[in-house]
């Protein structure tokens, strides 16, 4: 017998005791010709069992996989109609940390207001809207004269204050987790929110594209240029006309061409509305903010290697009023 399972394992090419046990389960089934397996005392039911079949598992996570794969393939560059004729801005918000002592609330309201009543003046804001202090770093609201409920009064104000073309999740808004509340918030007031960052074609009703790249950061750290990560992406591939993040408190400016198409881009690294941080003080980190909202106005007219397709201006109540002025000298004053 022991001859004849194991030649007849070694044709099948699978171990022996592989066999054996298969022979032994078909005789207790009564599968095994020649055998009738001797009837049971009793009868149970069959029960149905808890975990799903893998026919079952391989339908849900098929789908699962194409319901994911169809909501990335949706982000990778979100189409935007712009309904303004001419000029247009893009007021870029920095790091609004809302519920800090060192916040400048004040200098962030007077930019809403800006933005606001400017016609043509759209904004974004590249993440972290409080501390949102969590673990061990939550010995921090001890610190602070307002506290995790209130924080969030005020981070509801800011996102329902305007009409955002984006905003991106930081660091600070990541902690929440999964059950992230700005995400909830942004869905009932019908603005966008990206957590890990956005890129957007701005489709003009002159049949120009143009796309915004905005992150909390871009990976690459100099010395010598806070805008260094902004500018690698760009030199790495990322043929966007404007790219944008936060993140490290510090303002910086690029702008770069690309020699094959003559594609210029614009990095731009914004600072942040705490003005006074614990954290910069304790690490000596030196001020290297010089703007906390620069705007780029966009006068779709021009092409790519053009340098007046794309003007920043640093400062949104003077960008207000050049974009202002620009409209009317193309003609088209304020907007519908």
């Amino acid at each position: 017998m022991y001859g004849s399972i194991k030649a007849a394992a070694d044709a099948l090419g699978i171990p022996r005791t592989t066999l054996q046990h298969q022979i032994i389960g078909a005789r207790a089934r009564g599968l095994a010709p020649g055998v009738t397996p001797a009837p049971k005392p009793f009868e149970s039911p069959d029960l149905p069992d808890e975990l799903p079949t893998a026919a079952d598992l391989l339908a849900q996570r098929k789908k699962a996989f194409a319901r994911k794969a169809a909501a990335r393939e949706a982000r990778k560059l979100i189409p935007i109609t712009i309904k303004v004729d001419g000029p247009f801005g893009v007021c870029h918000f920095g790091d609004p940390h809302v519920d800090d002592n060192g916040t400048d609330l004040a200098l962030l309201e007077r930019h809403v207001q800006i933005v606001n009543k400017t016609p043509a003046l759209f904004a974004g804001n590249v993440g972290d809207f409080s501390n949102n202090w969590i673990g061990r770093l939550a010995r921090l609201y001890a610190e602070q004269s307002i506290s995790a409920r209130e924080a969030w009064v005020l981070v509801e104000w800011l996102i329902q204050s305007m009409d955002w073309l984006y905003l991106v999740g930081g660091n600070h808004d990541a902690w929440s987790g999964a059950g992230d509340p700005i995400q909830w918030i942004a869905s009932h007031v019908g603005v966008r929110y990206t957590p890990n960052g956005v890129r957007l074609s701005l489709n003009t009703p002159n049949g120009r594209s143009i796309t915004v790249n905005a992150r909390h950061d871009f990976r690459g750290h100099s010395m010598w240029n806070p805008a260094h990560g902004v500018g690698k992406a760009i030199q790495m591939g990322w043929r966007d006309h404007i790219l944008t993040c936060g993140h490290t408190h510090q303002s910086g400016y690029m702008v770069l061409k690309d020699p094959a198409t003559g594609l210029i881009s614009h990095a731009i690294r914004v600072g942040s509305y705490k003005t006074y941080d614990r954290y910069a003080d304790e690490k000596g980190l030196p001020d290297q903010t010089v703007f906390v909202a620069p705007v780029t106005i966009i006068d779709p007219q021009w092409p790519d290697d053009d340098p007046r397709l794309i003007t920043t201006i640093f400062e949104p109540e003077m960008a207000a009023d050049f974009l202002t002025w620009l409209r009317k000298k193309r003609g088209y004053g304020k907007a519908a």
